[in-house]
């Protein structure tokens, strides 16, 4: 899985939660894509907002949420089988391209004054496309960027807090741009800001991959795939919980909007900073990993999370105050983060290689397929039951997942133990 190397360098202190940046390429990647993700946060807060401003419909926050991530749902697993057979570094420079005209015409068509839901339904429909090649072939990239196995998990943490480190930023300066100038600049600085980690593929070194032309029907290499996946107890769990609280959890960003102008009495700029601090407890806990030494002891620290993830959306829902509230969506983040980026890890590590593009589409799926379901079931709940109580519902729900998977860990533990043996990972008087 990776090559061997004659030394590791030791790290100690700060030093130790950024080691991957060692990586020429991981460097390049970090600062490219962290730039851009504050672009694409910035999108993700403006787009919801004008929808709210254009229907004052929650239902149809849930239909544009939905739009969004069915297409990953239904494509995904055939994007992981042809990120198998395809190069990685060419699909992702398609698919930042690809993103970046999907902001332009979104950003056209805003400020020439003909914007519709109906188009912003269709541009979330080709976005989220895009995001079902993208989102596989980048975390498979991760591994292509680090040279040791001992970096895997530091890499994915790092990655995690880059992602919630832009969307501390991102939804800050969304909120202020909204309420001064409009949703359209959102959309302009999302597209420029493609052209940084554009640049950032482009000025990497990467080595030349020889992939094996094959034979085999796609779906045949999906079924095999998938057999693969949920015929092995660490990965089939793991994915199922993540898919629970992404279906149940999750759609809590679908209505924040609500929160902010209905229940907390707020405006654009309200809504910024609710999902500025779910960031700032989802950097926390990315960072928190980062500065783990080994892939040991995340089995058990995810059930931990998915729980305090669910703790916090029920505390939230019953909050009427705002800075209260910013202090429960900072614990939900911080909860939320731990459990996702912990299972990519697991599931980075134990995975074989020559199926790694497959089972990380079934990830994708998990994390983000099953979430448009759960944004089209929020916003329908909304509607009857009312935006506090969904969330309600959804946070009990999460808290159900993290005692099932709980009860099934130390059959885990007993099926990843060999691998992290096998691996070099823990010596045999150790357990994962």
């Amino acid at each position: 899985m990776f090559p061997k190397t004659k030394s590791t360098p030791k790290f100690t202190g700060f030093k130790m939660i950024f080691r991957s940046f060692q990586y020429r390429n991981f460097r390049l990647f970090f600062g490219g894509q962290s730039i851009s993700l504050i672009g694409t946060w910035i999108q993700r807060i403006a787009t919801p907002w004008l929808v709210y401003h254009l229907t004052g419909s929650a239902l149809l926050l849930g239909v544009v949420g939905f739009a969004g991530q069915i297409p990953t749902f239904i494509i995904a697993p055939f994007a992981g089988v042809l990120t198998d057979r395809w190069n990685k570094y060419y699909i992702l420079i398609g698919t930042q391209i690809a993103a970046m005209l999907q902001a332009l015409i979104l950003a056209v068509l805003y400020l020439s004054g003909q914007i519709q839901v109906w188009h912003i339904v269709v541009l979330s429909v080709f976005l989220g496309c895009i995001n079902a090649f993208d989102v596989p072939a980048r975390q498979s990239f991760v591994i292509e960027m680090v040279d040791k196995k001992e970096e895997l998990g530091n890499a994915i943490a790092l990655n995690s807090s880059m992602v919630n480190g832009a969307r501390l930023i991102g939804p800050s300066i969304a909120g202020l741009l909204i309420a001064f100038m409009g949703e359209g600049i959102c959309f302009v600085l999302n597209a420029i800001s493609y052209l940084f980690v554009i640049a950032s593929l482009l000025f990497m070194k990467v080595k030349p991959r020889i992939t094996k032309k094959k034979d085999v029907a796609v779906f045949k290499e999906l079924k095999e795939g998938f057999v693969y996946a949920f015929g092995f107890a660490p990965i089939k769990y793991l994915l199922i919980l993540l898919a629970m609280v992404s279906f149940m959890g999750m759609p809590y960003t679908v209505l924040m909007p609500v929160f902010a102008k209905e229940i907390l009495h707020g405006g654009a700029h309200t809504f910024g900073f609710l999902m500025a601090a779910s960031g700032v407890g989802a950097l926390t806990g990315a960072l928190y990993l980062a500065s783990r030494k080994s892939v040991l002891g995340l089995s058990k620290i995810i059930p931990i999370a998915a729980a305090t993830f669910g703790i916090g959306l029920i505390a939230f829902s019953l909050s009427r105050f705002f800075l209260l509230s910013l202090v429960l969506l900072a614990i939900a983040g911080l909860g939320m983060m731990i459990q996702i980026a912990a299972s990519n890890t697991i599931l980075q590590t134990i995975v074989d290689d020559d199926k790694r593009g497959r089972v990380m589409s079934f990830y994708t799926m998990a994390f983000m397929g099953t979430a448009p379901f759960g944004s089209l079931f929020a916003g329908s709940m909304t509607s009857v039951i009312g935006a506090p109580n969904t969330i309600l519902i959804g946070g009990i729900t999460c808290i159900i997942g993290a005692v099932i998977f709980a009860y099934k860990l130390p059959m885990i533990k007993s099926k990843i133990r060999p691998i992290y043996i096998k691996l070099g990972i823990i010596n045999t008087d150790k357990i994962s």
